[in-house]
């Protein structure tokens, strides 16, 4: 068990340094990375803008509600949504969901072309595979940070209406406290974690579908194995991070 785990990491290095050898020709490799800008970026904003404004909203209905004591400023409820979206939420949450949609998409397209031997033809044609199929999908994916700049502008205005139109406290006490105590480095943090989720979410899935073994029906298994170990990697980075920087 633990010589195959250690196997599966050796394999997923190798991937990654394959993945950048043999580059394919400039004018087909920018035609498949907007490709996968299309397919990985701007085809989940939809999802993202729909479960962050209501999340930031859920947050500051929960937070004004725990802040029963009148000596408590309401302005804290801002800065404990703000908080919560820019240090956790956009970056690790929207993480999740995405390994999720991006990850099962990856590896499911992957391991298609590789149960019907369409990468095979590849390699028999000259074109290295992995820089084909994985390195486009890597540069979509770094445009990541850009979605979670989104889900945390979309959850804070989510945040304010939930909170100001619900009556738990007037927009100047929502915006002070949105603006107290606020480090500019928590931004860069946050923004770190995404890129760096951002490589985990675009490589993983793309080393089970690639390395996928087994017919058709295989497909859904490595799917859901390829999520499995996408959220697990991103917790644990997520600590690894968060201990390394803010510690």
């Amino acid at each position: 068990m633990l010589s195959n785990y250690v196997k599966s990491i050796g394999q997923y290095f190798i991937m990654i340094y394959d993945t950048f050898k043999r580059m394919t020709k400039a004018s087909e490799l920018r035609r498949l990375i907007l490709q996968e800008i299309d397919d990985l970026i701007i085809s989940s904003l939809g999802i993202v803008v729909f479960i962050s404004f209501f999340i930031g909203a859920v947050i500051a209905i929960q937070t004004a509600l725990n802040f029963s004591n009148p000596f408590v400023p309401k302005s804290l409820i801002g800065f404990a949504a703000r908080q919560s979206i820019i240090l956790e939420f956009a970056p690790t949450f929207v993480s999740i969901i995405m390994a999720g949609k991006v990850g099962s998409y990856i590896t499911s397209s992957i391991g298609t072309m590789r149960v019907s031997e369409q990468i095979d033809a590849l390699e028999v044609m000259g074109i290295n595979s992995l820089n084909y199929l994985v390195f486009p999908k890597i540069v979509a994916m770094c445009m990541f940070p850009f979605v979670i700049a989104i889900s945390m502008f979309v959850g804070i205005i989510g945040a304010y209406i939930a909170s100001v139109y619900g009556g738990y406290l007037s927009a100047g006490q929502f915006l002070a406290g949105l603006q107290e105590d606020f480090i500019p480095f928590q931004v860069f943090y946050a923004f770190l974690k995404s890129f760096v989720f951002a490589l985990i979410l675009a490589t993983v899935p793309s080393f089970h579908g690639y390395y996928m073994k087994g017919g058709s029906l295989e497909v859904g298994h490595a799917a859901t194995t390829s999520f499995v170990w996408t959220s697990v990697i991103i917790i644990f980075m997520n600590y690894f991070i968060t201990q390394l920087l803010l510690s």
